[in-house]
């Protein structure tokens, strides 16, 4: 049967390589196995065992003075995933020496990291060029590489070595390293160098050496007998470009940072605060923000630096530059154009109005100045001022990230003004609808309301308090469900629906809730709601003996305390709140009636009082009970003040409001702290 063409092809390959005396290798970098035919090891002198398959046992054969070219040879191969081609000794176990051809490439993964190298060799030790085939090599090697004496002098040097260290090898043969290269000098060079040769063990680093080189290097260092041998490699490319990588990485790193710290950011000075301190040191070596209010006069200012010496005296140029912020003419060009704005350090100094903002940015002496407005919603809201002490100038993707970062900034702080203007616009309707309560002779009524500390978190709690045509006093808490303006409207309908049925019937609270109900579904208000209405009712019987009924009923709030006169506190939760508002029209609903004295406080209040994340309303029901019993002795105002500052604080997340109502004597004149009494006039 005759061969097909691929078989012949390959057996006449291997005739080919046999008739030459060539061996094969094939050294498998990630498990390090390194595998040789038979031809290769009996060129090497393990025809008869003893070689393990890894590259020491390569090593182990080279004679000694080849083994700094041909590790170079190899180490250059592997680094770019390229060729090579080597000359050099090898040592037998009887001490006669056979000179070795070698050629190998280096294949790489899908990555580009290096993975295997095959390659073949053969027995040159009967050509005549074979001895001088180590320092062919060397010249001929990619790689530079230079040999040093004891004395740090050079013995020898490649042509890329010339090449790169720009000095001919006349000029530096003999010439001392510390001499001819004296930035070297306490250098990670000569600490690396001392190392190698102290130890008697290799090193490898990577070095930027200034002018006149200006350039990265990864050097790998040998110790040998004679002193040293160095191959190096230009790789400032390779920096560059990592550089490069690290710094597009950073940008975005950045870009994204701002972007979380500045949501939800809702004030001028909040933002100065926090922006120079994200830029600095990864975008630029100082930064100043600067905000504008509504006018565009500068508002609030912030600086960074990255050198700590310098952070104050450019705070006080950011602050010295203020008053004549805009007549600086970069920056009205910046918020004019709404485009960055880049010059020198010095450009920027002459162009400085003369005074002591001018003096102090010459003292702070950037090398380049960018500016940047902070845009929001088509007008310039700030202004982003980097300085950078780098020689070049900011590149495009430098100042192109700079310009996001200051994008992102101008759109935080136009939404947050949006926010602000919403939450005024929200809660000056809201307060419109929350009249002040009257004030009965025999009864003292305080009320307060907080909206949360949101932005635009107004919404639906209310209070209410007035007489009814029988002369009874009629209280109401009651809490819209949503925080927004849609809650604080509904709750105005509902306010004005539950007064207007209140005052025109008599009826009782229970009454008052079912009629509500029905208006709900009659006038299709789709919303839900809580409220407890309560009614201070007194018989000519009661009113001699100085008591009051309180007459309640609970759509679903939490429930009213009453804070008697000896200290007592009592939460008016003994029967089951009926259903919110909103959700039908069913039965009819309760009412509960106890009797108050003169002393007594009775408090109302919505769930932004008691209710805290992961709590439940008995726990803040508890705390209530406590604090009321501690402030019991109070005046009625202060104990209200005293109350939300113990239970809310600075910051709540829920609206609040309270109605407290304390019932006074009725045979003396109304007590000074109580204010002056204020009912309406009646027809």
């Amino acid at each position: 049967m005759l061969l097909d063409q691929a078989e012949a092809d390959r057996l006449r390959g291997e005739l080919a390589i046999e008739a030459a005396g060539i061996g094969t290798f094939d050294w498998d970098l990630v498990t390090g196995e390194l595998s040789w035919d038979e031809r290769l090891l009996e060129v090497f002198g393990y025809a008869d065992g003893g070689f393990d398959r890894t590259i020491e046992a390569f090593l182990a054969r080279i004679h000694p003075e080849d083994l700094t070219a041909v590790s170079a040879a190899v180490r250059t191969a592997v680094d770019e995933c390229g060729d090579f081609a080597t000359v050099y000794r090898v040592r037998l176990p009887d001490g006669t020496t056979r000179w070795v051809s070698a050629r190998g490439r280096v294949l790489c993964d899908t990555d580009g990291r290096a993975a295997r190298v095959l390659g073949a060799a053969h027995d040159v030790s009967g050509h005549p060029a074979a001895g001088g085939g180590v320092a062919a090599v060397l010249e001929a090697m990619p790689a530079a590489f230079y040999s040093l004496d004891g004395d740090w002098r050079f013995t020898h040097l490649n042509a890329e070595a010339e090449r790169l260290l720009g000095r001919p090898r006349d000029q530096l043969l003999g010439e001392c390293l510390w001499d001819a290269f004296p930035a070297a000098v306490n250098s990670v060079f000569e600490a690396s160098y001392r190392r190698a040769v102290e130890t008697g063990r290799p090193v490898t680093f990577t070095a930027h050496y200034p002018e006149p080189l200006h350039g990265w290097y990864e050097l790998r260092a040998w110790p040998t007998a004679e002193g040293l041998s160095v191959y190096f490699l230009d790789v400032t490319e390779r920096h560059r470009a990592q550089e490069e990588v690290r710094r597009a990485a950073e940008r975005l790193a950045v870009v994204a940072q701002v972007g979380r710290e500045l949501a939800g950011t809702s004030v001028a000075q909040v933002l100065t605060g926090r922006l120079p301190g994200l830029v600095v040191p990864r975008l630029a070596d100082g930064c100043i923000v600067s905000v504008l209010d509504d006018h565009g006069s500068p508002a609030a200012v912030g600086s960074a630096a990255a050198d700590p010496g310098r952070g104050q005296l450019l705070a006080d140029y950011a602050r010295a530059r203020l008053a004549a912020l805009q007549s600086i003419a970069p920056v009205a060009d910046a918020l004019r154009t709404g485009e960055a704005v880049v010059l020198s350090g010095a450009e920027a100094v002459d162009l400085a109005p003369a005074g002591p903002a001018r003096a102090l940015l010459a003292r702070v002496a950037p090398r380049w100045m960018a500016w940047l407005p902070l845009r929001g919603r088509g007008q310039s809201l700030g202004l982003m001022t980097l300085l950078f002490d780098s020689p070049a100038p900011p590149s495009g993707a430098d100042v192109a990230a700079a310009r996001e970062v200051a994008d992102r900034a101008g759109l935080a702080l136009a939404t947050a003004r949006s926010h602000l203007r919403t939450r005024e616009l929200a809660e000056q309707l809201q307060r419109s609808l929350l009249t002040a309560p009257p004030q009965p002779d025999h009864c003292e009524i305080a009320v307060r309301y907080l909206p949360a500390t949101r932005a635009a978190a107004v919404g639906g709690d209310w209070y209410d308090a007035f007489l009814q045509r029988d002369g009874a006093t009629t209280l109401v808490i009651g809490d819209v469900v949503g925080h927004d303006s849609v809650a604080a409207a509904a709750m105005g309908q509902l306010r004005g629906l539950l007064r207007g049925i209140a005052t025109s019937t008599d009826a009782g609270p229970a009454g008052v809730l079912s009629r509500l109900d029905d208006s709900m579904a009659l006038l299709a208000v789709d919303t839900l709601a809580t409220a407890v209405v309560a009614r201070l009712e007194q018989s000519p019987g009661e009113l001699a003996r100085e008591v009051t009924r309180l007459r309640w009923s609970n759509a679903g709030h939490p429930p009213p305390v009453v804070v008697r006169a000896d200290g007592r506190v009592e939460v008016l939760a003994a029967l089951r709140a009926d259903l919110l508002l909103g959700v039908g029209t069913g039965g009819p609903r309760q009412e509960s009636v106890i009797p108050l004295a003169a002393g007594d406080t009775v408090l109302l209040h919505t769930d932004g009082l008691v209710e805290r994340r992961g709590d439940d309303l008995d726990r803040g029901l508890d705390r209530l009970r406590v604090a009321l019993a501690e402030l019991a002795g109070l005046p009625l105002t202060e104990m209200c003040d005293a109350l939300l500052d113990r239970l809310v604080g600075r910051v709540q997340t829920d609206d609040v409001a309270v109605l407290a109502v304390r019932l006074h004597p009725h045979d003396g004149p109304r007590p000074p702290e109580a204010g002056p009494g204020s009912v309406p006039a009646r027809s």
